[in-house]
């Protein structure tokens, strides 16, 4: 049976494609949804960027037809602009001043009272991410969804970029014997990725176990190429920590994601082997460090002083690691460190856009803060030579349309999982101190 959707203004600010994503289903946008656009386009942000896109978009459609009529869509949709709100007094009597949210409830009400006296009544269902509003609807007693089509896998099945399996021990001493296995003569029941890491472990029960990698073409388990040794002073403590410096000081991985909560050492560990590579090894002319100022793209603000100055603050916790691998003592000892390098670079998110960056270890930190067009532009930034590292915790994002499944890192690290120029691993165990690690299981 073919619904009525009716969409929020956040839905078509998240994904402005949101439209489209319902199939041969009638799709309905309130006048009001129209005015709050008109509101954003002039943003120099992503959102604003969605509110001029959506712009074009109904522009095009209305070529096609009135949109007040509704117009058929090329995947047998209808899309249509709804000015009805004469059951606002209902919703006003619930929820007091009529706002721009309440007006959306009240054309979804409307559809919903009027389809409830058709023959064959067609469901109506309010498309917001907006909890509140889908809380509001339920009251009104109209089914609310959040807006679901951009987001990956669920939770329990997100890839982790590691995976144990319980084998034969013949297995394990196989390939002690080879330093190597043929993923084919396995006979697994489960899908390897590429630059997997493979925990063997006796299916016997005994503590015989191996750590291995699946080589980028996918057919191969091999050894990891690193002995737990010291990167910059940073020693790996636990098997992930190993996995994510095995990414990390890989050069013909041009693409790693590290995923965890806080204080598993995700920057810390990135930033060791990035000095390494630019410092010690050369590979690599600079190290680009990068974090976005929340929300992506607005101004650094009225802060006093020049740029770096300006962006320290939000800069912080790049520099607090800096300092420990630096074992700086005194108050500007870094300033004076990174200045006479030359080769490291702290730069806010928004100064990437529109760049070609070659020849450079880059570090983005905070990215599940970033919306998958976001990610796109940062990582086709990336030129010849250059290694690109994405950090963050999925877990806690402070955009406002964004959440653990809908992010661009959480997409990154998804639609690369079967590529052999990406790498994965997801941090659990927290190394930052006990009571740091208790914090994030209990609090």
């Amino acid at each position: 049976m073919k619904k009525i959707c009716v969409l929020d203004t956040n839905v078509l600010l998240h994904d402005p494609l949101a439209m489209f994503s319902f199939e041969d289903n009638e799709v309905i946008i309130p006048a009001v949804v129209l005015e709050e656009i008109d509101s954003k386009k002039r943003l120099a942000d992503e959102i604003g960027r969605n509110a001029r896109f959506v712009s074009r978009e109904l522009d095009r459609i209305r070529a096609n037809g009135q949109l007040h009529n509704g117009v058929t869509l090329e995947n047998g949709g209808i899309l249509k602009v709804e000015m009805n709100h004469r059951h606002y007094l209902r919703v006003q009597e619930l929820f007091g001043e009529m706002t721009n949210d309440n007006r959306i409830l009240a054309v979804a009400l409307n559809y919903f009272l009027e389809e409830q006296e058709a023959e064959d009544p067609r469901p109506v269902i309010l498309v917001s991410k907006d909890v509140l509003v889908r809380v509001k609807a339920d009251v009104l007693g109209i089914t609310a969804q959040d807006y679901l089509t951009d987001r990956i896998a669920a939770d329990n099945e997100q890839y982790l970029g590691q995976i144990t399996l319980h084998v034969h021990p013949s297995v394990i001493d196989e390939f002690y014997n080879h330093r190597i296995l043929n993923v084919s003569e396995l006979r697994l029941n489960v899908q390897l990725h590429p630059n997997e890491f493979v925990i063997l472990r006796d299916e016997m029960g005994t503590s015989k176990s191996a750590l291995l990698k699946v080589s980028p073409d996918g057919l191969r388990l091999e050894p990891l190429h690193l002995s737990n040794e010291s990167v910059w002073g940073i020693t790996a403590r636990n098997a992930q920590q190993r996995m994510a410096l095995e990414l990390l000081l890989n050069d013909d991985i041009p693409l790693v994601t590290l995923t965890g909560r806080a204080g598993t050492g995700k920057t810390l560990l990135t930033l060791a082997a990035g000095l390494m590579k630019v410092e010690d090894e050369h590979k690599y002319k600079k190290l680009l460090i990068a974090r976005p100022v929340v929300p992506m793209g607005k101004d650094i603000g009225y802060l006093p002083g020049e740029k770096d100055e300006k962006l320290r603050p939000w800069m912080q916790p790049i520099y607090d690691n800096l300092e420990f691998l630096f074992d700086t003592k005194k108050a500007g000892d870094l300033d004076k460190i990174l200045m006479g390098l030359g080769s490291i670079q702290v730069e806010a998110l928004t100064y990437i856009r529109g760049r070609s960056i070659p020849g450079q270890f880059i570090i983005i930190d905070e990215a599940q803060n970033l919306s998958k067009h976001e990610v796109k532009t940062i990582v086709s930034r990336v030129g010849e030579n250059s290694k690109i590292v994405l950090l963050g915790d999925p877990e806690q994002i402070d955009h406002p349309y964004l959440d653990a499944q809908s992010n661009g890192l959480s997409y990154l690290v998804e639609r690369f999982k079967d590529e052999g120029v990406g790498g994965h691993v997801t941090l659990e165990k927290g190394e930052r101190s006990r009571l740091a690690q208790l914090a994030t299981q209990l609090l």
